[in-house]
């Protein structure tokens, strides 16, 4: 008996595998480590010179502003992928208790129906700074999010309702974080959405 071509394709069947393994950490990445935990890359306070209180806008400098937007990138990726796969507790701290509620009420609607959410979140485009006011002892901005997302909504047979799994849409969201800075709590919590 010939058992070469069953070892062909037994070499054959590996290297292809090996080959998609190598294209989906390729694409997919790999944990090094060194990734940005969320606890401590948004909820920051607005650089501030050493002892100096923020107690108004005045302080929030192009260089802040551009600290507060790496954080809100961050914060928003972190915010839509939790929400999508209906993991609410890990993006608590980043929402105000309305939000947290209105967030709340749609992932269980969606559970309720038997419903599942397909998100992969491709990049932000742009995030702008629209407006910052402060309303007494709250500090609020407004960011304008542009983004590339693929979702879908499948029902409990899989078959498809609502987007498209492959299809990337361009998303543009409009955030309204606040702080209040009476507050020992540095973090910034997400207060209104707008799409």
């Amino acid at each position: 008996m010939n058992y070469s071509f069953e070892y062909i394709d037994i070499i054959l069947l590996a290297m292809i595998a090996g080959f998609i393994f190598l294209r989906l950490r390729g694409i997919l990445g790999k944990k090094t480590g060194f990734e940005d935990d969320i606890s401590t890359s948004f909820p920051h306070d607005v650089p501030i010179k050493k002892n100096e209180k923020i107690d108004d806008l005045s302080k929030f400098d192009d260089e802040a502003k551009k600290e507060f937007i790496n954080g809100a990138k961050i914060a928003y990726e972190t915010i839509i992928t939790n929400f999508a796969s209906g993991n609410l507790r890990e993006i608590k701290y980043l929402l105000n208790k309305n939000v947290f509620e209105e967030f709340n009420e749609a992932v269980n609607d969606r559970k309720s129906k038997n419903l599942l959410s397909e998100t992969t979140f491709i990049g932000i485009n742009s995030a702008n700074i629209k407006d910052q006011k402060q309303n007494h002892n709250m500090l609020e901005v407004t960011v304008n999010f542009v983004s590339e997302i693929i979702s879908c909504v499948r029902d409990k047979d899989k078959k498809i309702i609502s987007g498209d799994p492959d299809k990337i849409k361009k998303v543009k969201d409009t955030w309204k974080f606040s702080r209040d800075i009476n507050s020992n709590n540095p973090n910034w919590l997400l207060v209104d959405t707008q799409v």
